[in-house]
């Protein structure tokens, strides 16, 4: 899956797991009067990049929990997602939230954006396929649409955002087979995954009525707030777990790359990402992670696919696109 948050204000209803805040995008002369730095690397090869990190994150828990017990992968993941982002900030001298408030705020942000759902997914993948759990994942904008319209008085109902809530999830129903009478089917792997992406966009509804307006800048915030998701795990994990009977290469590997890629190196690109693009464009890699992480878990796992997963994916993205869409102005 995807990955961790970016404690900031969004300025859509809802933003990609793991997608940093929707902060203004900023582009031409900076403040001092010196032109803007342009990346070395072109925002479409970032845009890619960040889709296959996200896709492939579904196969990596999967190769993890072989020799791992969940709450220790997402632990894993944690620690090294943040030693990532710890580097960056001391490179760039950022300053850590000095409020108590606001470290309150990113531990409450850190429970529901990183180590309530990252754990979840790695349950839920010791009995659903890694392609299920992808697209449990994409159905995080669906979630957000909902929740905003009660919890969000900004975000008001349209006819067709409301329709891209109902075709959203009948895509999810023709996913689970609903017809067959979910035949098959594994009920709690499936629910996890999907408490998983509910647990999102809880979680930014929580940062935008509690973090609008923090001086800390964005990289600091979201740096803070996994530090604190791994704290979280740190208590978490020796309750429920013993020590690993061993460190196989690939599970460790795989559990190393999930933090350091899909945790921290993407946080970093899809700050980026939004800097430059703004936060619409950028959260348009949400639409890429499920097929991705289809076509990884079929053709590295071996996992099995049936007509009913794809369509009704693609019956899911359409309707996440629909809750996302605004209308024009005129």
């Amino acid at each position: 899956m995807s990955a961790p948050p970016a404690p900031r204000p969004a300025t859509e209803s809802s933003v990609p797991p793991g997608a940093p805040p929707a902060a203004p995008a900023t582009a031409g002369p900076s403040a001092t009067g010196t032109p803007a730095r342009r990346p070395a690397l072109d925002w479409r090869l970032r845009f890619a990049a960040l889709s296959l990190i996200w896709g492939f994150s579904f196969l990596l828990i999967k190769v993890g929990t072989d020799a791992y017990a969940p709450f220790q992968v997402t632990f894993g993941r944690l620690v090294s997602g943040t030693a990532v982002l710890a580097v960056v900030m001391a490179v760039k001298r950022e300053r850590l939230p000095r409020s108590a408030r606001t470290w309150g705020h990113l531990a409450v942000a850190a429970f529901f954006l990183n180590a309530l759902p990252f754990s979840l997914f790695a349950y839920a993948e010791l009995t659903i396929p890694s392609t299920l759990a992808g697209i449990c994942n994409a159905t995080s904008p669906l979630w957000g649409m909902a929740l905003s319209l009660v919890a969000l008085s900004e975000d008001r109902p349209t006819r067709r955002r409301v329709a891209g809530l109902g075709l959203g999830f009948l895509g999810v129903l023709t996913v689970l087979g609903a017809w067959q009478g979910f035949s098959g089917l594994d009920f709690g792997g499936t629910a996890m995954a999907l408490l998983a992406s509910l647990s999102y966009p809880i979680g930014w509804i929580y940062v935008r009525r509690t973090l609008a307006g923090d001086d800390a800048s964005t990289l600091a915030l979201t740096g803070s707030q996994l530090f604190l998701g791994t704290v979280q795990l740190a208590v978490v994990t020796p309750l429920f777990t013993g020590m690993p009977g061993g460190f196989p290469v690939l599970p460790t590997l795989a559990v190393l790359a999930l933090g350091a890629l899909g945790t921290g190196l993407a946080v970093l690109l899809q700050y980026g990402l939004v800097q430059e693009v703004g936060p619409t464009t950028a959260q348009m890699v949400t639409y890429f992670i499920p097929v991705i992480a289809t076509a990884a878990g079929v053709a590295v796992l071996g996992e099995e696919l049936s007509w009913n997963t794809p369509v009704g994916a693609l019956v899911v993205l359409a309707g996440a696109a629909l809750t996302q869409s605004r209308p024009r102005a005129a």
